[in-house]
């Protein structure tokens, strides 16, 4: 983040990411505004100056019951902040679950959906958001596309956040995954330490933030039943769900590796 006192608009404040954000750059002392769905119509209709702006609103585990939500908060809330809002930058926190279908995860990477396909709309609306910002002349428009955050406090609707909870309460966990599967974690800390700098300084429109390898579901099993003594186990038919590993290279050079290791972090969690 660059040097001195910086003025930052926080789009989704209430949420986990934006929460957390909202704290840390009030800790650096940096002057933030948190918007949440009730003081976001006022940001709009002020159409004043709001610094470097944020946008972590996005919906998750709800999106196929709620599809024209999803495209609002994804692809409509974007365009009107670009087109009502004037801010020194704009960085719209995208997912790198785009990577779903393609086969590499670099950041320029060509990146298919199947339309037809319902848990491709959560793809198709964050592809749309982040056209819409790379499109943008301004070259302060950004995209993050972030990989599983975790950190106390994460949404119970998440893999990790459902594991916690139902570990919590019985001491028992049934994974529908097989053991095999793995997916890339970042830490909430880390996030929320490099998206200002991003916003702030970021030489690239777009950015892969994420621990750039992946923790398997055995891993994470092993870790719950020694720290916690969970009994963890699979479904029979559960099938092996792999995702790629991310590529941070971009991320690293410019700015620094996230750090995250979820095993290392999960006594802290559970």
């Amino acid at each position: 983040m660059s040097a001195g006192r910086s003025t930052f608009t926080i789009l989704g404040a209430g949420g986990f990411i934006g929460a957390a954000l909202v704290a840390w750059l009030e800790s650096q002392e940096q002057m933030v505004h948190p918007i949440t769905r009730a003081s976001l119509p006022a940001l709009l209709a002020g159409r004043r100056p709001v610094g470097h702006v944020i946008d972590c609103v996005g919906l998750t585990g709800d999106f196929r019951v709620r599809p024209l939500d999803t495209a609002e908060a994804h692809v409509g809330l974007v365009a009107h902040c670009l087109g009502e809002l004037q801010f020194e930058s704009f960085l719209l926190l995208s997912s790198t679950r785009v990577y779903g279908r393609a086969t590499t995860t670099h950041e320029d990477a060509a990146l298919p959906t199947l339309p037809s396909e319902p848990s491709d709309l959560y793809n198709v609306t964050k592809l749309a958001g982040e056209a819409l910002c790379l499109a943008d002349p301004r070259q302060t428009t950004r995209v993050a596309r972030l990989s599983n955050v975790y950190g106390v406090g994460m949404p119970a609707e998440t893999f990790l956040g459902q594991v916690l909870r139902e570990g919590s309460a019985t001491g028992n966990v049934v994974l529908r995954e097989a053991a095999a599967s793995s997916k890339d974690y970042v830490s909430v800390a880390a996030v929320v330490r490099l998206l200002p700098a991003i916003a702030t300084a970021g030489r690239y429109r777009t950015y892969n933030l994420a621990a750039g390898s992946n923790t398997s579901h055995a891993a994470i099993a092993r870790c719950l039943h020694s720290i916690a003594g969970w009994r963890v186990d699979f479904t029979p038919d559960a099938t092996v769900v792999g995702y790629p590993p991310i590529d941070t290279a971009r991320l690293d050079t410019e700015f620094w590796p996230t750090g995250s290791n979820l095993v290392a972090d999960l006594p802290t969690l559970a």
